[in-house]
């Protein structure tokens, strides 16, 4: 019966891998379009502003990050214990608590946040008044985005990944057309038109995701429950996410506000240009590990651990090389490709852009890891050794760049360094606790992964010893050799032979599933 079931769930994530990945093309084609229009409609300067500005808010809102952890492992967990869960239950729970957050952040945001806008962020004064528009904007963008995370995590754990695409790709193309009406006005503020906009966008998504909610899950409503014992599961939960979540905003916009402080909105443009590459190219695993999470979580509160095991370990694998096939290529002539999206590319951006691809690969491996010690709900031990392991990025960061006269890229590779060594960390904590062997963990994802590696580092290394571009078709034709000579090294040396079986008779062969 195990095997029938597993099937079916295999077949289903191979269906909203699918649409998540027709999702993930327009929404990537659409993204990279629009930051070359913005960059060149807002200006160097004012883009830095937006993403630095942005970002004060983004840390207030990190609160909210651990609360809508908890509330979709929660609703996930309660599905897949069937008949037995109280989804609804679990689910009002969950908006009453995020209504609750929300109150708190916007005190925060217009205190603390606000005091530190105006006395610590280096902003031209002549800016000040756009940016205190930004900030403001801000606010209400992320107070909307918390009031709706209980709706996001019901769709995701239903696995309608569908209406989460169709929204996906609305928000994108609706940012596009902002973008093409801001290049065709003069009388207005761009950089607050546009975050204005963006505010705007945010609502009508807002409006949508409850709708769909109230209207397709039977039994779900968004009414007011004090649920004590509820509350005080998730909120523990939350509590204990706390500090993994505290460390993700400090090595993201932590690392921003440093490069600000130290350099400029100049650099902070050049770090939001390295970003946008960060989520577009992120989009080629984390759809695939979002089709696989609810499976992950469910296949435990199931008991079948020997299913969880599968997953862990193949969307490990494959995540990765999926995100070599992109990422060689885009190493490799980052010159190029940010000539050719932007024209105008700020300083710096090239080495930012290498160096979050580095750390990308790195989050393939880290995310079926996270997935799986959330989903047992026994997270206090990780949280603690992970959190202070990642929260040392930014003081390691901070001293570099106070005492050594390091470049900006200095803060990316104390990342990238200590996101490695975090890695191994995680390994060794998680595993044990879902009965997952380590030395499995090694021979079938990161033994493989590191014979590719080893023979990619070669090709990469002549390829970028004579990576000059005499046209744009020779540019074309470069790529492709990359990816084809990628996807034959893993192929060949990353995959076991009944990995190729499977894959030659399935795609090769263009035989029916």
């Amino acid at each position: 019966m195990n095997s029938i079931s597993n099937l079916e769930n295999n077949k289903r994530i191979a269906k909203n891998t699918l649409v998540l990945y027709a999702r993930m093309m327009l929404i990537m084609a659409v993204t990279l379009y629009t930051s070359r229009i913005i960059l060149k409609v807002l200006g160097i300067e004012d883009f830095g502003i937006y993403n630095v500005v942005g970002g004060i808010v983004t840390i207030l809102g990190f609160l909210n990050s651990s609360l809508s952890g908890a509330t979709s492992r929660f609703i996930t967990f309660e599905i897949g214990k069937g008949k037995a869960g109280d989804v609804n239950r679990i689910f009002r729970c969950a908006v009453s608590a995020h209504y609750l957050f929300s109150l708190l952040i916007l005190l925060l945001g217009e205190t603390i946040g606000l005091w530190f806008v105006l006395e610590k962020m280096v902003i031209p004064q002549e800016r000040m008044f756009a940016a205190l528009w930004v900030y403001q904007c801000s606010i209400f963008t992320i107070l909307i985005t918390i009031i709706t995370s209980p709706y996001n995590a019901l769709i995701i754990a239903y696995e309608r990944m569908n209406i989460f695409a169709y929204i996906s790709v609305f928000e994108s193309i609706a940012k596009l057309l902002i973008v093409f009406f801001l290049a065709n006005i003069k009388s207005y503020d761009k950089l607050i038109l546009y975050a204005i906009l963006l505010l705007l966008i945010q609502l009508i998504i807002r409006l949508f995701y409850s709708i769909y909610c109230l209207k397709y899950f039977p039994g779900i409503n968004a009414s007011y429950l004090w649920d004590k014992k509820m509350f005080k599961e998730i909120f523990v939960y939350t509590g204990w996410t706390l500090n993994g979540y505290l460390a993700v905003i400090g090595y993201t916009q932590g690392l921003n506000i440093l490069l600000n402080l130290f350099f400029g909105p100049i650099v902070n443009a050049a770090r939001g240009i390295a970003v946008n590459v960060e989520s577009a190219v992120n989009q080629f695993f984390s759809n695939f590990q979002m089709a696989v999470r609810p499976q992950i979580i469910k296949s435990y509160a199931q008991g079948d651990l020997k299913y969880m095991h599968k997953l862990i370990l193949s969307s490990s694998k494959y995540s990765f090389y999926l995100m070599l096939l992109i990422s060689v290529p885009i190493i490799i002539y980052t010159d190029y490709i940010l000539y050719l999206w932007l024209g105008q590319v700020p300083e710096h951006s090239v080495i930012f852009v290498r160096l979050i691809l580095l750390i990308c690969m790195n989050a393939t491996l880290k995310n079926p890891t996270l997935i799986a010690i959330h989903a047992t709900g026994n997270i206090k031990k990780f949280q603690l050794i992970e959190s202070t392991l990642l929260l040392t990025i930014v003081p390691i960061a901070y001293i570099f760049l106070s005492y050594t006269n390091m470049p900006p890229e200095s803060v990316f590779i104390v990342y990238l360094v200590i996101e490695i060594i975090t890695q191994f960390v995680r390994v060794w904590i998680v595993y044990p606790c879902v009965n997952l062997s380590r030395k499995l963990y090694l021979k079938e994802v990161l033994f493989p992964i590191f014979q590719v590696l080893i023979l990619l580092s070669i090709i990469i290394y002549f390829l970028m010893r004579n990576n000059i571009i005499d046209s744009f078709f020779m540019f074309c034709g470069n790529v492709l050799l990359c990816i084809v000579s990628t996807a034959v090294i893993i192929y060949f040396i990353g995959l076991k032979k009944q990995e190729r079986n499977y894959i030659f008779k399935n795609i090769i062969s263009n035989r029916r599933f």
